[in-house]
């Protein structure tokens, strides 16, 4: 308990200018910029000099912008938001469980909760015929040796270009260019089975564009399932540079840009391809042992494991280990999976992740070492959506940290050519 007198009071302490500041995660030149706008009211402190301000207002205009006070741990940026909670080993999409969400609903189904916070039972996303033409037609000139994630790159751009209403940042249109969007992306990339799905979940639209092996329904539940799970997972790397854009108030089509910039890099969404190939090797050499060994002798992390916002096991991972015993095929990457955890515990307290539990689907179903990055930028659009529509809501140009200058102090001398 404290002595001092409660908020609200007359005679409550009020702020001085740099705890407002302070509070507010601005400059002192700022907080007077809020006065003389009319967002904030003033008074003079006593003697004179200075002003003073309440601090209940001060408090309500922190929450209206968006700021929140510096984070003890280091400065990292902090954002309110309603879409994801991680907390204790679990997460949960608008305070339900995630992976209860990924087991008993489709992937458009969860991705209508994200945004809306509302059920729709059956939606499917279709993707217009122009636009979907477009997107085929420019992802078609990429050469051949293109990633996944270069087609989807190229078709978020040609999909934007036969949108002239993508300027429109209006809840409504945000959510009817994401529904057509993120079917799109799926219809643009290049099918590998002797058939094309006609029709159904984006799972099984998916489907023959990761592998050409016919599709059975144990295993489209793991990529159905894989599709849910992986929608959002709070303020990844991807999803800041999704909200940074979006604070810029670039379009929707922008900010899925943003994040496939920063998916591709082999820390984040790229990390499933080193799974993929390791877990692969330990297949065919019949024993996780001696490729697990190899990492260890040269230094280099085991992929696939450890999470730094779980102390356990991923419960991505978990749920997909789940359902992967259903599908007879994935017995054996399975199996290499665990002896790769089994194997790795011996010298490090490390736990599955799901970048390993992707791997397991893309080896038993013969998909590429790739095929975990597309299932996790076609999965993760839907978040970055979500991210989008909760930054219109805030003020415009409100992530600016500032830098630190560490270059020659001025003024230097002009510079001449040699």
């Amino acid at each position: 308990m404290t002595d001092q007198p409660e908020p609200g009071r007359p005679d409550a302490p009020r702020l001085t200018t740099r705890e407002a500041a302070e509070l507010l995660g601005v400059k002192p030149e700022t907080v007077y910029a809020y006065v003389s706008r009319g967002q904030l009211s003033s008074e003079r402190a006593a003697g004179g000099r200075g002003s003073t301000f309440d601090a209940d207002e001060v408090r309500a205009l922190a929450r209206r912008s968006g700021r929140r006070e510096p984070s003890p741990a280091g400065g990292d940026l902090v954002f309110r938001t309603g879409i994801t909670l991680i907390e204790q080993d679990r997460y949960y999409f608008r305070g339900v469980d995630a992976t209860e969400l990924a087991r008993n609903h489709s992937y458009e189904e969860v991705a209508e909760w994200l945004w809306t916070g509302e059920l729709r039972p059956g939606v499917r996303f279709t993707a217009p015929s122009e636009t979907l033409a477009a997107a085929r037609r420019t992802v078609g000139t990429l050469p051949a040796h293109s990633g996944s994630t270069d087609r989807l790159r190229v078709a978020v751009t040609a999909a934007a270009a036969t949108d002239p209403l993508r300027f429109d940042l209006s809840p409504g249109a945000v959510l009817s260019s994401a529904r057509s969007l993120i079917p799109t992306l799926v219809g643009a990339l290049p099918v590998l089975g002797s058939t094309e799905a006609d029709g159904g979940s984006l799972a099984r639209e998916l489907w023959p564009r990761l592998t050409a092996r016919p599709a059975d329904a144990p295993a489209l539940a793991v990529l159905d399932a894989a599709l849910a799970l992986l929608i959002d997972h709070d303020l990844a790397a991807s999803t800041l540079a999704a909200r940074v854009a979006a604070s810029a108030r670039a379009h929707p089509y922008a900010v899925v840009s943003a994040g496939l910039g920063v998916l591709e890099g082999p820390l984040h969404g790229a990390a499933s391809g080193l799974a993929h190939r390791m877990l692969q090797e330990a297949v065919d050499r019949g024993s996780a042992v001696p490729v697990v060994a190899d990492h260890l002798r040269t230094g280099r992390p085991v992929p696939g494991l450890g999470h730094r916002l779980y102390r356990g096991e991923d419960p991505r991972a978990r749920t997909l280990f789940a359902l992967l015993e259903d599908v007879p095929q994935a017995a054996g990457a399975l199996a290499a999976a665990r002896e790769v955890v089994a194997t790795t515990a011996r010298h490090a307290p490390l736990h599955a992740n799901i970048d390993l539990a992707l791997a397991v689907l893309s080896v038993s179903c013969g998909m590429a070492a790739e095929a975990g990055e597309t299932v996790f930028a076609v999965s993760r659009t839907a978040g970055w959506i979500a991210h989008a529509m909760e930054e219109y809501g805030e003020r415009p140009l409100r992530i600016r940290p500032s830098g630190q200058y560490t270059g020659p102090r001025p003024p230097q001398p002009l510079p001449h050519a040699p």
